[in-house]
């Protein structure tokens, strides 16, 4: 109990030191600030921040050397360090003040109306941020921010499933069309195959004989063939009349 005790008032002495502590880079700091010399203070801001994270000063100061250096996308990081430890409502009004300077920079409007909705609670009087967020609100309403992509991506998925769907859909109907239409050939050729010659009446010709109709055909090209022959007898017998030619107009 007594090492525990001992143990206890080393570790508040301790805190008691840091806290009495003196930050000896932050007045440089900010005397650099006050100079413009925006990037000589930027340097001890970051140095007494990390001799002293839990204070609140260095890092709001930080901010700002940056914001002059026109680096604002890195500056509203400083200033969301800040806002972690601020207490009092003057300092989170004068931090997302300017923060929303930063989004107001970047065009995100959105975030500015935010912001400057935040420094009006903590300073409700100040004038400038109450025109700031006057303007933010008219910019975003005048430029307001993209649909969300994400929704037409899930309705494209969609349309894209469906139409993949009703193509397997029409595949799988012409498949079975197409089987059934197979099957029916296959059905009709099994018929024809299966049916009996019918009867019609006719003598069936002996085995070894001509049947009818190839005698028929026989015939007629004998006939033809002496029709040819015909022919060319009489055109020789006429090969020497002259031959009457067309007029040309």
């Amino acid at each position: 109990m007594k090492n525990r005790i001992i143990y206890l008032l080393l570790l508040l002495l301790t805190f008691v030191a840091n806290a009495q502590e003196k930050d000896k880079v932050l007045p440089n700091a900010n005397e650099e600030y006050t100079s413009k010399n925006f990037v000589d203070a930027e340097a001890n801001y970051r140095i007494s921040h990390s001799k002293f994270p839990n204070r609140t000063v260095a890092p709001y100061n930080l901010g700002n050397a940056i914001y002059r250096q026109n680096q604002f996308s890195e500056s509203k990081y400083a200033y969301a360090n800040a806002l972690k430890n601020i207490k009092t409502r003057t300092q989170k009004h004068k931090a997302f003040h300017n923060l929303g300077n930063v989004f107001m920079k970047e065009k995100d409007y959105t975030q500015a109306v935010e912001a400057y909705k935040n420094a009006l609670r903590n300073g409700p009087d100040d004038e400038e941020t109450r025109y700031n967020y006057a303007l933010a609100k008219k910019m975003l309403k005048d430029n307001p921010p993209p649909k969300d992509d994400k929704k037409k991506d899930k309705n494209k998925d969609k349309d894209k499933k469906d139409k993949d769907k009703d193509k397997k859909d029409d595949k799988k109907d012409q498949d079975k069309k197409d089987k059934d239409k197979k099957d029916d050939k296959k059905d009709g050729d099994k018929d024809k195959k299966d049916e009996k010659p019918k009867d019609d009446g006719q003598p069936k010709p002996k085995p070894g004989a001509i049947p009818k109709q190839r005698m028929d055909n026989l015939l007629d090209a004998v006939n033809n063939e002496e029709k040819k022959i015909q022919d060319k007898v009489n055109a020789n017998k006429v090969k020497g009349a002259p031959v009457k030619t067309e007029k040309d107009w």
